[in-house]
């Protein structure tokens, strides 16, 4: 038994374990290593709001609420977004007093170096070269190592949660647990809590080609709707303009990785093979648009020329490029690619989920004693479309408030509701080893189909198509996992499975186009879908 279970080890994760550890007893799961997770991989950095003597001249908390208000296409929680990003400056001081060392001003070592990405008006990213999200993981592991009453598992992989509804109760709903797969001991352990916080980030690899760690799969999303939480908004799903195309690599993942949004925002442009800024043409920011109209723009001009990629123009930066992107500049090198020589080619990739687990201001779901905070959740901060840096940001903002609120309501030490026995894990049947190559089938068909038919612009007709093979492969990895002993590839595989089945659900359900969904049949944006989506299984 402990106080507090926390699944996930990214930002969310760790700000919220690190803080909760002064109230009782935490233990945090991870499926991996504490540092596979979405915030070690994210490079450009933390949007915030510093204190007056500290920010960029004339910026302002409405300045900063407009931005991602626009960006969210007017599906944001106006009042959550100000309460969010009105805590940037308590994030900022709190990751600094944990390790993170942000860059600093060269002419006045004072004040930090701020950054400007697609979508915001003013210069507020704070950022560690190209490495930000490295930078803040690695403070946050080490801070959480040397914190007393904090155990970190590795190689844990929770595979369901236990609430008592699922035992059979008609009366309450409230969460009791986790079944969890010791990997190394192939062993599944049930982990005792009533305040579970899911902190497990999003499900980029869905798609074919994404910008996320191998470790993306959804689970946290997945298990919250196994257990009959209400989901929201995962037709939006973000994809980044700008990632490597290197054709020459063996499969997608050579195609994917990341060059982050704040070069375009040091000055480079994104062009055709004709060197010509065609992102212009649909909106007066250019390469500096917002992430839905530049992906897009890419998308309709690859489609337009049957070119397989556009390029990202950093020489007019000169040296200034491999100073302040030491990280890109140098994986390019190791691609056998400098981008001081030449442009970058570029395609568009599976990047951030916008949607996910619904929750209040306070990270609460819809079951008592879940909370989700970070990229798994669906606060309202998002809307229809990210802006850029804001995730971060939310996580830690959200881990203070979700913590503030057990306290409040479900305070250590005092439990008064009776706990039900849990009963021990089922196991099948071992695997055969050739039928493991099913696994690896569905696992491709469907990122393929979800890369085909439900990315950037969408149709009824490939929803449909979508929907069809989705039904087909629920089946049959339902049938696997119920059959046979449980492993890490078939629990990732059921997940996503789960996850794509949602975004396609809310896409079928949206009828416009709003920010990222875009689709052929319903090319405008429709105020009587002026809310969310929002489902749930029971």
């Amino acid at each position: 038994m402990t106080d507090f279970l926390v699944l996930g080890s990214g930002i969310a994760g760790l700000s919220f374990a690190i803080k909760a550890a002064a109230h009782g007893s935490v233990t945090v799961l991870t499926k991996g290593r504490l540092l596979e997770s979405n915030t070690a991989w994210a490079q450009g950095g933390i949007s915030a709001l510093l204190p007056p003597e500290l920010r960029e001249a004339g910026d302002t908390l409405e300045k900063h609420l407009a931005d991602t208000l626009e960006a969210g296409a007017g599906l944001c929680n106006e009042e959550t977004t100000r309460t969010i990003l009105s805590e940037a400056a308590e994030t900022i001081a709190e990751l600094v007093d944990w390790g993170t060392a942000f860059d600093r001003d060269e002419e006045d070592p004072s004040r930090y170096s701020l950054g400007k990405e697609g979508g915001h008006s003013q210069r507020r990213v704070l950022h560690a070269k190209d490495t930000t999200g490295h930078e803040i993981a690695e403070s946050l592991i080490a801070t959480a190592r040397k914190t007393p009453n904090l155990t970190l598992l590795e190689n844990h992989f929770a595979i369901d949660l236990v609430t008592t509804a699922k035992l059979g109760s008609a009366t309450e709903d409230r969460v009791l647990g986790a079944y969890v797969l010791d990997k190394e001991n192939e062993e599944v352990k049930i982990f005792r809590s009533n305040r579970v916080v899911l902190a497990t980030g999003g499900c980029g690899k869905t798609y074919l080609y994404t910008t996320n760690p191998d470790s993306a799969t959804g689970d946290g999303l997945a298990m919250a709707w196994r257990a009959g939480a209400t989901i929201a908004n995962m037709e939006f799903v973000q994809f980044h303009p700008t990632c490597f195309y290197n054709p020459g690599a063996s499969g997608p993942e050579g195609r994917s990785f990341l060059i982050s949004e704040a070069v375009r925002g040091e000055g480079a442009l994104l062009i055709n093979s004709q060197g010509h800024e065609f992102v212009k043409e649909v909106h007066p920011l250019g390469s500096l648009a917002p992430r839905d109209i530049v992906a897009r723009a890419i998308d309709q001009e690859l489609k337009k020329t049957g070119a397989p990629c556009v390029f990202l123009d950093v020489r007019s930066l000169g040296e200034h490029f491999a100073e302040r992107f030491p990280f890109i500049h140098q994986t390019l090198l190791d691609y056998g690619h400098d981008a001081t020589r030449e442009p970058i080619p570029v395609v568009p990739a599976a990047h951030y989920q916008c949607g996910g687990v619904q929750t209040d201001i306070e990270g609460k779901t819809t079951i008592r004693g879940l909370f989700a905070i970070g990229e798994v959740a669906c606060t309202g901060l998002h809307g229809a479309n990210r802006l850029a840096s804001n995730s971060l940001l939310e996580g830690n903002v959200m881990a203070r408030r979700a913590l503030a609120e057990i306290l409040r309501l479900y305070p250590p030490g005092k439990e008064t509701l009776p706990a039900p026995d849990i009963p021990p894990w089922e196991y099948g049947d071992t695997a055969p080893p050739d039928e493991l190559v099913n696994i690896y089938h569905n696992w491709d068909e469907l990122r393929r189909t979800m890369q085909d038919y439900v990315s950037i612009v969408r149709t009824n007709n490939r929803l449909r198509r979508a929907s069809t093979r989705l039904r087909n492969l629920r089946k049959e990895v339902r049938e696997f996992y119920w059959g046979n002993q449980v492993n890490p590839d078939i629990l990732e595989l059921r997940n996503l499975v789960a996850c794509a089945s949602l975004i396609i659900d809310c896409a079928i359900r949206r009828k416009e186009s709003r920010g990222i969904h875009y689709t052929l049949d319903y090319p405008e944006k429709r105020e009587d879908y002026n809310h969310d989506t929002t489902l749930r299984r029971f």
